[in-house]
């Protein structure tokens, strides 16, 4: 069972501290100890995966964002440079 096999090198108290810093929410939490007490490990596994893809997606449309930024910033940078280079 997902619960003996994970509590026993941690205490439910640090399993849902991990779950909590992962991002997830109360219910997400309470979902998967009820998947955990009913054994149904590959249910709890399936939904920490949907969690986890979920957090990437997100981070993948975060780093476009600070793509878009770098990108910006190196033409202002190159704007400038040029303009510092034509005025001498």
């Amino acid at each position: 069972m997902l619960q003996h096999t994970v509590l026993q090198n941690n205490s439910e108290e640090a399993l849902i501290q991990n779950l909590k810093d992962a991002g997830c929410s109360e219910e997400l939490i309470k979902q998967f100890q009820e998947y955990c007490r009913l054994g149904k490990e590959q249910e709890g596994i399936r939904l920490l995966g949907r969690h986890r893809d979920t957090l990437l997606d997100a981070m993948h449309r975060e780093q476009k964002r600070i793509d878009c930024l770098d990108y910006l910033l190196y033409q202002m940078k190159k704007e400038k440079a040029s303009e510092q280079f034509i005025r001498r």
